[in-house]
């Protein structure tokens, strides 16, 4: 690692080491937020059958094609509601009344919606008069497969799924999937001035939360969160600690530690952990950084700071996770969007600066910051919906000019 490396060169370093897991077949219900490792193909066509898209009445082209110079009496002598297995025959002259997802008739070729019918023929069978042609024929028909065919591509390895895709899986008969195994993180805080949540403060000391945050990161990133830990800034505890998550088959994949890894007196990760290299990296905040790795574990050295914690986990842990996944896509979205006021941006560094998003014109989104961008302030950074990332050439942003955004959620 360079003096001042930038976060491309020390991302890259980071994901130049990660190996994917390895892959794992789970029910589709336990598949929630995974990641595919293989492609997903379709067991079915998609629709199964054709069938209605509107209820209605199952009909011949040819006996209604001019229902709209002269209206069309037809005689319904059928009823098919969804899910019915039955294939009425039909005679010219005659309609099969039918509701949205029924199997179309062979017979059929056509769908004549209720409203353009007479006749009061929503409850009872009998006869209608058909008062609009369909626009053509086949009208209102979803064809078998038109979706999907069996054998398709329905997902590809790397994707997330969430529910959309999900949905999409179960439509296509797939009731199995085969999944990237979840990581799994250990997170450990370090600090002699920390202690639990809660509990009394004497003077010098603070409630620890880097871990609750990086932990609830790391498992919205699609990991199993197996340990959190806070030691002291003496190095035999962190020592034995390392020792027991990257030794045989109980390794963790990865230890996110937090403190400890800049260049003061008690730098508790710096000092003891052999396997890390530490440098600087030109952002703000989250300069001080190290990484490394023990057998197969990966080891992320972040700033104790809460907001450069945050910040570090983001450009760092947060995409060396993701591709341990196979994931496509390691990165969050970013919108474009103009500052609603102006800030300072730190000499020859980037800068990433949590903001929250101003909503009321639906048409001119703005952000505004939600700190002063101290790396410190973990209570404002409760506020932020985003981080403002400006390029380290910039030396101010002004009201008014568009910044790169990156969402949280």
């Amino acid at each position: 690692m360079s003096a001042m490396a930038t976060v491309e060169e020390h991302l890259a370093g980071i994901l130049a080491v990660v190996v994917p897991l390895q892959a794992v077949t789970v029910a589709l219900p336990d598949a929630a937020e995974r990641t595919l490792a293989a492609p997903a193909h379709a067991r079915v066509d998609l629709p199964p059958f054709d069938n209605s898209a509107m209820d209605g009445f199952a009909v011949r082209y040819a006996d209604v094609a001019a229902a709209g110079d002269t209206p069309r009496r037809l005689r319904v002598v059928a009823d098919l509601p969804a899910g019915s297995p039955a294939d009425p025959p039909l005679a010219p002259g005659q309609a099969i009344r039918i509701m949205t997802g029924s199997a179309v008739p062979t017979a059929t070729d056509t769908i004549v919606p209720f409203e353009d019918t007479a006749g009061g023929l929503a409850d009872s069978l009998g006869e209608i008069v058909v008062t609009a042609a369909p626009r053509a024929e086949g009208a209102h028909v979803r064809r078998r497969g038109e979706d999907t065919r069996a054998g398709d591509v329905v997902l590809p390895a790397g994707t997330r799924l969430g529910p959309l895709q999900l949905g999409a899986l179960a439509a296509a008969g797939i009731d199995r999937v085969e999944v990237a195994a979840r990581p799994r993180v250990a997170v450990v805080s370090t600090g002699s001035e920390l202690v639990p949540a809660g509990a009394p403060l004497e003077r010098g000391q603070i409630p620890e939360s880097n871990g609750i945050l990086l932990a609830h990161l790391a498992a919205g990133a699609g990991s199993e969160i197996v340990r959190r830990a806070s030691v002291d800034d003496a190095g035999p505890e962190l020592a034995a600690l390392v020792a027991e998550l990257t030794a045989g088959a109980g390794a963790v994949d990865a230890i996110v530690f937090t403190g400890g890894v800049s260049a003061g007196a008690y730098e508790v990760v710096r000092q003891t952990v052999g396997q890390m290299t530490f440098g600087k990296i030109a952002m703000q905040p989250g300069k001080p950084q190290g990484f490394g790795v023990a057998e197969r574990t990966l080891l992320f050295g972040l700033p104790g700071n809460p907001v450069s914690a945050a910040v570090s986990f983001e450009a760092f842990v947060r995409p060396a996770l993701l591709t341990l996944q196979g994931r496509t896509s390691v990165h969050r979205p970013v919108l474009r969007l103009p500052a609603a006021v102006g800030w300072r941006t730190p000499p020859g560094r980037r800068q990433y600066l949590p903001v929250t998003i101003d909503r009321t014109d639906p048409a001119g989104w703005r952000v505004t910051p939600a700190s002063a961008g101290g790396s410190h302030l973990a209570g404002r950074l409760g506020s932020a919906e985003a981080y403002a990332v400006v390029p380290a050439e910039v030396d101010a942003v002004a009201a008014g000019d568009a910044v790169d955004v990156m969402l949280l959620d």
